[in-house]
């Protein structure tokens, strides 16, 4: 009896997982108790489903339970190892619901160590032993514990499937070969399975290769990412310190204003002070001369006034008041008005300059205005040149690959795939990425201008520009335009000239196209999302033979 009690406490306490006692006992809100390790890894195998279950009850939890250690059960089972419960021994470990059983063992079934794939059966470690014991049982190929064996017998004949049919590709047995297989191509599956190791290798080499293709491109645009870093840093510290260095200038500038402006006010205040007090002392002289005047007019003795006259009617020299200019509030307008066009002329410069400025943004910072005038878009003006590998054959390039002429018989081109074949039209041979403008010129023809991802078919109605997702298209007539992107076309009217100007902003996503006469007058603007670089492209629409258009030298 007391055996049987140590037999049921070892039960209790085993983890129903591993079947060995309970190694940092945890609890599941349904009561199961199991190893925090067992539950653990059976969770993770679950973490796809988004949903976990006991494997006991099957109880499910969402999300999945946060488990802590129970205190109280690991003691208790610390205090029964004392007493002399211990683990279960290897061999006896019993199968759980993600292990596979053995296939001879009766009543409770032990965990499966190796499979036979001649036997089809799983074995445990006791009867797995005649395997190494018995003779004719070494030859059998032992594999990892699997529960897919019965998948190697033929549903049919109930043989082990060891041949493989090429024709219908698929496992059979030799029965099958000799009935419904019969006449087909059929080797043994270890040949096949030879065959397909190759291919396997094969493409494993070729995903190495490419693993380590992507490893170095990897590695190429950390150091990219580090040398933008690096450089960002650099133009942070630099611009930081020249914006110092001018607000030092301009602070000491200040100072220097400011000084002589008080100097010049201490100066002309001191000699207006000055002209201030003699004409105060003038007039206290006049005032004080007055009052004798008025008190001798006032004398009764004729003889006395007679006699006092001479000398107090005679005057000093008047200071001269003509000579104060008097210029209220404008004492330092001059001063004023040339700091007032000193601002002016940096404020010029900086709205002139600081598109430039901008330019050194590596595409890293954010894009420059648009552009309002032509001088400015010729700031971004590229050299382009069309690429002969795609022009149609009837096209004839010169002037450097600049111009194409269309001629009355194709042309010596040689064969290539990136050549135009069903539309009179060429790529340019420059891919087109931050901020681009060009220019095409026409002769004869109506024409459309475009821009075009390099990837565009080549051939068939699909491929003439705007008639896909891949590139956008300005067609030009003698009396409206079009717009066309993936096979949508927007009709409107504008001035008519036989020259267009194109605006790429690639980062932004803005393209626009500008009719160029004496004016330049924007004809349709396109705001997108670039996912590749562009190339520039013209087509020829309405032609004869000579017509011609060309990409303009800007520079």
């Amino acid at each position: 009896m007391a055996q049987k009690g140590v037999q049921l406490d070892r039960e209790t306490f085993s983890c129903s997982i591993c079947l060995d006692l309970l190694k940092d006992p945890v609890t599941t809100s349904c009561g199961h108790s199991y190893c925090m390790k067992c539950i653990k890894g059976f969770w993770d195998g679950e973490d796809e489903k988004k949903i976990h279950s006991c494997p006991q009850c099957r109880q499910s939890f969402t999300p999945r339970p946060v488990l802590l250690k129970n205190t109280m059960l690991a003691a208790l089972v610390e205090e029964l190892k004392k007493t002399g419960l211990q683990a279960a021994p290897a061999d006896h470990c019993y199968a759980g619901a993600e292990d596979v059983a053995c296939d001879v063992c009766t009543g409770r079934k032990r965990r499966a160590c190796k499979s036979c794939l001649v036997c089809l059966a799983s074995y445990c470690d006791k009867h797995l032993q005649c395997h190494y014991d018995v003779p004719p049982l070494k030859k059998h190929k032992l594999v990892e514990p699997s529960k897919k064996l019965q998948e190697n017998i033929c549903s049919r004949h109930d043989e082990v499937m060891k041949m493989f049919c090429r024709t219908d590709q698929q496992c059979i047995c030799y029965l099958c070969s000799v009935d419904e297989h019969k006449g087909h191509n059929t080797v043994s599956a270890a040949a096949e399975r030879t065959e397909r190791q190759r291919e396997l290798e094969g493409s494993r080499q070729n995903i190495q290769q490419r693993i380590q293709d992507r490893e170095k491109e990897v590695k190429l645009l950390q150091q990219e990412v580090e040398a933008v870093n690096g450089s960002a840093d650099k133009a942070v510290e630099d611009s930081e310190k020249m914006f110092t260095e001018l607000i030092r200038l301009m602070e000491r500038r200040s100072s220097d204003v400011k000084q002589q402006v008080r100097s010049q006010q201490k100066s002309e205040v001191s000699r207006v002070k000055e002209l201030q007090e003699k004409l105060e002392q003038e007039m206290a002289e006049l005032k004080r001369r007055d009052a004798e005047l008025k008190l001798l007019s006032h004398t009764e003795d004729h003889n006395q006034f007679l006699h006092s006259y001479p000398s107090l009617s005679a005057l000093s020299e008047p200071t001269h008041s003509s000579s104060i200019n008097i210029r209220p509030l404008i004492y330092f307008g001059d001063m004023t008005a040339a700091l007032s066009e000193v601002r002016d002329k940096l404020q010029d410069v900086l709205i002139e300059e600081w598109t430039n400025v901008s330019l050194t943004e590596v595409d890293v910072l954010l894009s420059a205005a648009e552009p309002t005038t032509r001088a400015r878009f010729l700031k971004y003006s590229q050299e382009i040149t069309l690429d002969p590998n795609t022009a149609h054959t009837r096209l004839l390039l010169s002037e450097g690959s600049r111009k194409a002429t269309y001629m009355e018989q194709d042309q010596s081109y040689s064969s290539h795939p990136d050549r135009f074949t069903e539309w009179s039209q060429v790529l340019s041979r420059e891919s087109l990425t931050g901020h681009c403008y060009w220019e095409v010129e026409w002769i004869g023809a109506d024409v459309s201008v475009a821009v075009s991802y390099k990837n565009i078919s080549r051939a068939g109605s699909g491929d003439e520009f705007g008639n896909n997702d891949k590139s956008w298209s300005l067609f030009c007539y003698h009396n409206y335009y079009s717009f066309v992107y993936n096979s949508i076309k927007t009709h409107f009217s504008g001035p008519q000239s036989s020259r267009v100007g194109v605006y790429l902003d690639h980062r932004a996503g803005i393209l626009a196209f500008y009719s160029i006469s004496e004016t330049m007058t924007l004809l349709h603007r396109v705001q997108t999302t670039f996912t590749q670089p562009l190339h520039a492209g013209v087509q020829l629409v309405a032609f004869d033979y000579g017509d011609t258009f060309e990409l303009c030298k800007l520079k």
